[in-house]
């Protein structure tokens, strides 16, 4: 038996070796005939040879070429603001508080209940003695709020601030591709985008959009569309106008909830140039970080918490809810919750996070408290994601309670209360007016964050998140350079 294994095994081994030799055999074959071909042949053989791999590796680099393109193409455009400009109307149109008062008493149009009552508001409104309203709409005895007036007014205000960012910019009128104006009030036809491209003689092709009653917020929501138009059309300029008819939503009557936009809401305006071509970086005060929107519609005290409306006299008028903060609370609640996880380190998106968990755990009953309850949520360090603060100047209240909830110095609320002081509330430009405040007091500096955060009817919370590309030095033109060294001042 063990003999049969011997003679199997070399059986085996035998047959390996005959099946070898002829690749032996095969291989001095091959040297013997690369060794009789000529210098040229050898040549001509060894690119045969090579010319495919050279094909394969000329696919592969096409590939990768197309792949590349493909992601540069598809990737979201930078998005430039190159500068912006906000209408300092003319010193003429200031009115004191003690001078509204005054005015409002002679138009005839108030008794004295509703006088006292506004004079309250604007004692305790933040408001400064140097604001701006056209004082027509409360010297005279017969309606102002007419289409006349509202375009007199509009011509004003948006000619004033467009003359004077296309003076800075050296832009032509003619090369803005995109052109988005919101005036939440007075909506005439032709649009007010309309009445520009008209004033300017603006190209044909030109994108034009506006937008209306969307309320103090809807600045923001205005940049979020320029944004969306610029991704979709390349090397091209977007100008963003914002503001608000005072005259054309004057109260005339008694309802007290319709008299508080009297007392706040005063004549601004703001214009914006945006742009997406890469060769504007170099020339770009901010790139745009963050667009965040938040919609409470849904709810109805929210929807109905600014609601235009007449009175029992059937006159025409902005009805404020005493529900407006704690509502304004809850749409901040919300939008911060998105806006937290893009800005903020991951410290504080920890625990912010762990805390909604163990409150959506734990409350009782599943009711949801608003930010301005006792039991708040825990609410971010949101000065660890920004340095600079642009908080819509609605009201000294709104302001004190949002520097409340969200821990903000003073420091961080100047801009918001001093816009508030020297120019009212200016609706969705007022974040404007603040930015251009830190520019006079050249506190922007390269790198920094600027959050710009404003609410409006809706009800809406938006929020938008720029990026300093320079230090801005203090502007040749600006609404703050007449008194921007008597500032700050308390209010």
């Amino acid at each position: 038996m063990a003999s049969e294994r011997d003679l199997l095994s070399t059986e085996i081994v035998n047959r390996g070796i005959e099946v070898l030799r002829p690749q032996r055999r095969l291989s001095h074959s091959s040297r013997a005939e690369v060794g009789s071909l000529s210098r040229e042949e050898l040549w001509k053989k060894l690119w045969f040879d090579a010319r495919y791999d050279l094909a394969t590796v000329l696919g592969f680099f096409g590939v990768f070429v197309f792949t590349l393109s493909v992601y540069f193409m598809s990737r979201p455009r930078s998005i430039y603001l190159i500068d912006f400009a906000c209408f300092r109307p003319s010193d003429e149109l200031k009115v004191s508080k003690e001078q509204f008062i005054e005015l409002a008493r002679n138009s005839g149009k108030f008794d004295e209940s509703s006088l006292e009552f506004q004079n309250r508001i604007l004692t305790s409104s933040g408001l400064g003695d140097e604001t701006y309203i056209p004082k027509s709409v409360i010297t005279s005895a017969e309606n102002t709020a007419t289409m006349k007036a509202g375009r007199a007014e509009a011509s004003m205000v948006m000619f004033g601030a467009l003359d004077e960012l296309f003076e800075k910019t050296r832009v032509r009128p003619k090369d803005v591709g995109v052109l988005v104006v919101n005036c939440s009030i007075f909506n005439p036809t032709p649009s007010l985008s309309a009445m520009i491209i008209n004033h300017y003689k603006m190209r044909g092709n030109i994108l034009s959009y506006n937008l209306g009653g969307m309320g103090c917020s809807a600045g923001i929501i205005a940049v979020d569309l320029a944004r969306d138009m610029l991704q979709a059309n390349p090397n091209n300029y977007a100008v963003v106008v914002s503001t608000e008819m005072v005259g054309y939503n004057w109260y005339p009557g008694r309802d007290r909830s319709m008299l508080i936009p009297n007392c706040f809401f005063r004549m601004g305006c703001s214009a914006v140039l945006l742009s997406n071509r890469r060769r504007d970086y170099h020339r770009a005060k901010y790139r745009l970080e963050h667009i965040v929107r938040t919609h409470k519609g849904a709810d109805d005290r929210s929807f109905r918490c600014v609601y235009q409306e007449e009175d029992e006299q059937r006159l025409k008028g902005l009805k404020i809810s005493k529900e407006l903060v704690e509502i304004g609370g809850d749409a901040l609640k919300t939008n911060i919750t998105t806006l937290g996880p893009l800005v903020l380190p991951f410290s504080e998106q920890l625990l912010f996070f762990a805390t909604l968990v163990s409150r959506h755990l734990f409350n009782n009953g599943g009711s949801q408290p608003s930010l301005s309850s006792s039991k708040r949520p825990y609410i971010p360090d949101f000065k660890l994601a920004f340095e600079r603060f642009c908080v819509h100047a609605a009201s000294k209240t709104v302001l004190d309670e949002l520097q409340r909830n969200l821990e903000l110095s003073d420091e961080n609320m100047e801009a918001s209360r001093m816009t508030l002081h020297r120019f009212g509330n200016t609706s969705s430009s007022s974040i404007w007016y603040e930015l251009a405040y830190m520019e006079a007091k050249e506190k922007v500096k390269r790198g920094d964050r600027v959050w710009q955060l404003a609410f409006g009817s809706g009800f809406k919370c938006n929020s938008i998140v720029w990026r300093s590309m320079r230090r801005v030095r203090k502007p040749s033109r600006n609404p703050w350079l007449d008194c921007i060294e008597t500032y700050p001042v308390m209010n």
